[in-house]
C-alpha cells in the first residue's frame, strides 16, 4: 500500500535523537539528510521514557509499532487511546459525519482560559453558528488582500537581521519566528504593528503559555477516566488573562464609536449569526484569540524548522537562491512571484512534512463506534497524529529524510492520496492555509536572499511536541549577509 520503504542512513545520539548529514556543511555526496527526530521505542518502553522525562513533550510516547499500523492503541493507559493512520480511517474521523468525534476534552479544557468556547474548540450547533459567521471575515486573509501586511512584516524582519548581522550577536530562533509571525498577523488582523505595548504583551505571554500550558500530563493520559479535567497553574491562567486583556484593548480601537477598520478584527465585529446577533465582547475576544493562536504560532512553528533545516543544507539554499534570481531578479518578491517559486514552496511543504506544526488532532468517542472495523470505545481518545501520518512507512519513501523534491510533479505518482495533511481535513481544515503558505514562501525567500544562518549547536537540536511542534530548547543562531 503506497510508496516503497527504504531504510536512511544515520547514528542515533545517546539521548535516543537520530540524525544524519547535517550541520556545518553539505551532506557527504549520495547521503540523504535526515534531520532530527525522536527514535521510536517499543510502547511500555516509550511510556516510561515519557513519564521519566516529565516534560510533557508526546513524541517520544509515540511507539515504534504506529509508524507502520493501520490503527492500534496507544500502549497501556486506564482511558482508550487510539491511534489512527489510515488515511481512509483518518477522513471517517476528521470529516465525522455522523457527528460523534468532537475536539477531545484534554486540548478543549487547556485551551479554554485562554480561547474559550470559539470556533477553535467549539462542536455542534455552536461550531456551526460561529463559522457562519466567522466566513466573510475569514474571507479577508486573502493573500491578494494580506499580501502588503507579510511584505511589511518581511521588511521590519529584513532590518533586524541586518541589524544582528553587524553586530554579530547570538540571538534565539525560534524568539525571532514568533516575533515576525505575530508581527504580520497583528498587521493583518488589527492594522497595527508588533511594536505596540499591547501586541508586546500579547506575544510575551503567548511564549509563557505555549511552553507551561498542561494539555497533556502523560501520568493523567495515562490514569485518568474520560472527561477528567486538567487543573492549570495559576501562572499559565495568568498568562491567559493577559493576552485576553491586551486582545480586549486592540479590540476595543475597533469598537469606539466612529471606529473605521478594514481589516479582519473589524470583518469579526462585524459579523451576524442568521438572527442578526453579534458575537459579543468576550466571544469577540474567543475568537481572535483563534485568529492569533492559528495565525502566529504555527507559522512560526513551521518557520523555525524550515530556517533550521536550511541553516543545515547550504547546497539547497543555494538552489534557492538560484530560483529566486531567476524568477524575481534583484527587485521586490511580489505576490505574483510566490506562485512561481516552486523550489521555496517545495522546501515549506516537506518542512510540514517532517515537522506538522500541530502534532496531534485529538478527538474523543462521544459513544460506543467503529473506525472501520475497528470497535471504540465511549470516551476513548481517538488521535490522528499528522507527525506519524507523515512519517508513515507504508505511504511515505525514506519517511525520515528531507527531500523537498518529494513534491515535484515528476513525483507526483508517489503521493499517497491522504497521507499529508500538514492543514487538517474535513469540515475543520484551516482557513489560512494559502495565507501560512504564501506568508512563509515570501519570508524564506526574502530573508535567505540576504542571509545566511549559523546553528550554534546544531547536534543539540531535537522536537518536542506540546501545544505545537518546536524544538525542545530554544535554537540559537548568528546571521551574516549572504
Amino acid at each position: 500500500m503506497g510508496a516503497a520503504k527504504r531504510d536512511e542512513p544515520g547514528g542515533t545520539m545517546p539521548d535516543g535523537i537520530s540524525i544524519s548529514g547535517g550541520g556545518k556543511g553539505n551532506p557527504p555526496p549520495g547521503r540523504p539528510f535526515t534531520p532530527p527526530y525522536p527514535v521510536p521505542r517499543p510502547a511500555l518502553i516509550g511510556l516510561l521514557r515519557a513519564m521519566l522525562q516529565g516534560d510533557g513533550d508526546l513524541l517520544g510516547l509515540m511507539p515504534a509499532a504506529a509508524y507502520s499500523s493501520p490503527i492500534g492503541p496507544l500502549g497501556y493507559s486506564r482511558r482508550s487511546i487510539v491511534i489512527v493512520n489510515d488515511p481512509k480511517l483518518v477522513r471517517q474521523v476528521l470529516v465525522d459525519e455522523d457527528q460523534i468525534l468532537p475536539k477531545s476534552d484534554l486540548m478543549v479544557n487547556a485551551l479554554d482560559p485562554l480561547i474559550g468556547d470559539s470556533i477553535f474548540v467549539s462542536s455542534g450547533a455552536t461550531w456551526r453558528r460561529q463559522r457562519s459567521m466567522m466566513d466573510p471575515a475569514l474571507s479577508l486573509m486573502r493573500v491578494n488582500r494580506a499580501f502588503a501586511s507579510m511584505a511589511a512584516g518581511a521588511d521590519a524582519a529584513e532590518t533586524l537581521l541586518a541589524e544582528r548581522s553587524a553586530s554579530g550577536a547570538e540571538f534565539s530562533l525560534d524568539l525571532f519566528m514568533s516575533h515576525m509571525t505575530a508581527d504580520i498577523i497583528c498587521r493583518s488582523v488589527f492594522s497595527t504593528t508588533l511594536e505596540a505595548d499591547a501586541a508586546h504583551r500579547v506575544f510575551d505571554a503567548f511564549t509563557f503559555f505555549e511552553r507551561a500550558v498542561a494539555q497533556v500530563e502523560i501520568r493523567r493520559l495515562i490514569m485518568d477516566r474520560a472527561w477528567t479535567r486538567i487543573p492549570q497553574s495559576q501562572a499559565v491562567l495568568d498568562s491567559c488573562a493577559t493576552i485576553r486583556d491586551c486582545l480586549g484593548q486592540l479590540l476595543d480601537r475597533h469598537l469606539a464609536a466612529g471606529a473605521r477598520f478594514d481589516d479582519i478584527a473589524a470583518g469579526v465585529v462585524a459579523a451576524t449569526d442568521g438572527e442578526g446577533r453579534a458575537f459579543t465582547r468576550k466571544e469577540l475576544i474567543d475568537q481572535l484569540g483563534v485568529l492569533f493562536l492559528a495565525g502566529h504560532e504555527t507559522s512560526a512553528s513551521a518557520l523555525t524548522w524550515a530556517f533550521l533545516l536550511l541553516a543545515m543544507r547550504p547546497d539547497l539554499v543555494a538552489r534557492l537562491r538560484a530560483e529566486v534570481a531567476e524568477v524575481c531578479g534583484d527587485g521586490p518578491i511580489t505576490f505574483e512571484h510566490t506562485r512561481r517559486l516552486v523550489f521555496v514552496r517545495n522546501i515549506f511543504q516537506e518542512t510540514l512534512r517532517l515537522y506538522p506544526p500541530i502534532t496531534f488532532l485529538p478527538r474523543v468517542a462521544n459513544e460506543d463506534m467503529r473506525i472501520g472495523s475497528y470497535r471504540v470505545k465511549k470516551g476513548a481518545l481517538v488521535m490522528v497524529v499528522p507527525w506519524i501520518l507523515h512519517r508513515h512507512r507504508s505511504y511515505w519513501r525514506d519517511p525520515n529524510v528531507f527531500d523537498p523534491d518529494r513534491f515535484t510533479p515528476e513525483r507526483k505518482a508517489e503521493m499517497v492520496s491522504g497521507a499529508y495533511i500538514p492543514f487538517g481535513l474535513g469540515p475543520r481544515i484551516c482557513a489560512g492555509a494559502n495565507f501560512a503558505t504564501v506568508e512563509a514562501v515570501l519570508l524564506i525567500a526574502r530573508l535567505f536572499r540576504r542571509f545566511d544562518l549559523t546553528l550554534s549547536d546544531p547536534g543539540a537540536i531535537r522536537p518536542a511536541a506540546r501545544l505545537t511542534t518546536r524544538p525542545a530548547r530554544q535554537v540559537m543562531v548568528r546571521v551574516r549577509a549572504a
